[in-house]
């Protein structure tokens, strides 16, 4: 199998893995002897058909299908957002298992198109709304949440409309804001994020069921948190907004609610009536590639689950590991080189601050490398994307064409050594299988791609400072180069693989 085969296999394989069917049957167990109990990772809770169901995100169609299978007829009804098109697209791609059984008693509601909030998401936030409004302390409300929940549950303050906090959050997002600043603004300005949902479903016993699509799996912030106290207040809200130059340029309505809300903490809420269980994230998908790694003979390191940050620095990250893989590879491990290499990645590190990171302990383990054995490196996260231009491309593509960049610059510098004697693949490629408002959930590359890209008269650089990488990956050599999976079904982030062997 050639690297690029390889590398495509892990990113099934861990995507395979935090598919929601499995997860939720590890999780969540129906006991029917004697008094039914619904037993929920090690906690019981007493059920007598008094169960409701309502679930937002990405991955969250086939978790309710699990759940319907196992909770049977003590479920009494049910309520989900999912992504428009999802039904059809699992429907097309035989995936019959994450989809729900006729004459379900769940709701189906489709919005969110290219994974932004719309009238159809809207309807959907406020059917579940009005279900927990209506929950007494007698019935037990399951909730299920992934990744793309935050924008298929949009529930202004009034008098904020959806198109004005829309606005803003497009605002936030084209200036770089991370995926946790963005949604401390969503919540805040929220009635269901932010433990809104909890807070309405009161006196109802709460079991939220979670596949974490953020960095370091904070309940507060894995789709805006809407069973899980904020642990964020209107300040935060307002110094992000300070922060991207927004806070003199805001709708009326936002800055009613916003003046509205007290700026010092209140009393703790109560939440106990809320239990928050992860079932699922980036960290058990890239645990899962490891194994498949090992067993197709390449040595394995994971560098990261929280990779985050510029994706431009992201892209220099990958591009320095690779230089120095290819140095050993050379027989020049150890040496100026090789030390010049390793000062830049950790200056590049402090920059970067990834959470749990302990980089000089990763460079030494990549130091006991033999240079015979292919070498798989495997990394997972979440990068930000500063948009300059009006090009069409996600994340993961762009890192994906600047890593191809970087590695074609480094062969010009240094052809006698790096990375020329290596055959080298690089992957990036989002889990939920749609990367931006693109078809694709990423690309691959090699240190050729700027070359060959060049005979056929496209010009790399200009395609990156348009933030143009899926026209670019689209149009080079027929889009060979896209990894194209469909909705997955599922959401933990993303997924990078280098994959490194000698030239034979």
């Amino acid at each position: 199998m050639s690297l690029r085969e390889h590398a495509l296999t892990l990113f099934r394989s861990a995507v395979g893995t935090v598919r929601p069917a499995p997860m939720l049957k590890r999780a969540l167990k129906l006991q029917k002897d004697g008094c039914p109990q619904l037993l929920v990772k090690g906690r019981a809770f007493p059920v007598k058909r008094n169960l409701y169901l309502v679930g937002f995100g990405k991955a969250v169609l086939g978790m309710a299908a699990a759940a319907e299978e196992i909770l049977g007829d003590h479920l009494v009804r049910g309520i989900i957002n999912v992504p428009l098109g999802i039904q059809e697209s699992l429907q097309q791609a035989g995936m019959q298992e994450m989809l729900l059984k006729p004459h379900s008693k769940i709701q189906v509601i489709e919005g969110a198109k290219n994974n932004l909030p719309d009238e159809e998401a809207l309807k959907g936030a406020v059917a579940i709304q009005e279900l927990a409004e209506g929950l007494t302390a007698a019935d037990l409300l399951l909730v299920l949440i992934s990744g793309g929940g935050s924008a298929l549950l949009p529930a202004p303050i009034p008098p904020i409309l959806l198109k004005e906090k829309e606005k803003l959050t497009k605002m936030l997002a084209s200036r770089g804001a991370s995926i946790q600043e963005l949604n401390i603004v969503r919540k805040t300005l929220s009635l269901l994020k932010g433990g809104g949902l909890a807070r309405l479903s009161h006196p109802a016993q709460v079991v939220s069921l979670i596949l974490s699509d953020v960095i370091g799996d904070p309940l507060d912030i894995i789709a805006s948190g809407p069973t899980a106290a904020s642990s964020h207040t209107v300040q935060d809200c307002l110094q992000i907004l300070t922060k991207y130059n927004l806070l003199h340029n805001l709708p009326k309505s936002v800055e009613t609610v916003l003046s509205s809300i007290p700026t010092k903490p209140t009393a703790p809420e109560d939440f106990s009536h809320v239990c928050n269980i992860i079932i699922g994230s980036n960290r058990l998908a890239l645990d899962e590639a490891k194994c498949q790694a090992e067993s197709l003979g390449y040595t394995t390191l994971v560098l990261s689950a929280a990779i985050c940050g510029d994706v431009g620095r992201v892209a220099t990250l990958y591009c320095q590991l690779i230089r120095l893989l290819c140095l050993g590879f050379a027989g020049l491990g150890e040496g100026p080189q090789s030390d010049e290499v390793r000062r830049d990645l950790l200056q590049l590190m402090a920059e970067l601050q990834i959470p749990g990171l302990n980089l000089a302990e990763f460079l030494q383990a990549l130091r006991g490398l033999g240079s015979k054995t292919p070498v798989c490196i495997l990394a997972g996260g979440e990068t930000t994307v500063q948009l300059q231009g009006t090009g069409k491309g996600g994340r993961n593509q762009e890192l994906v064409l600047r890593v191809g960049l970087g590695l074609h610059r480094a062969q010009a510098v240094e052809a006698s050594s790096s990375p020329g004697r290596c055959e080298i693949v690089f992957l990036s490629g989002g889990t939920d299988g749609q990367d931006g408002p693109t078809e694709a959930a990423g690309a691959f590359c090699s240190p050729e791609l700027v070359t060959e890209a060049l005979q056929e008269g496209l010009d790399v650089e200009a395609f990156l400072s348009n933030n143009n990488s899926y026209t670019f990956f689209s149009q080079f050599q027929g889009g060979h180069h896209l990894l194209v999976t469909g909705l997955t079904g599922t959401n933990v982030m993303d997924i990078q693989a280098i994959l490194i062997r000698a030239m034979e």
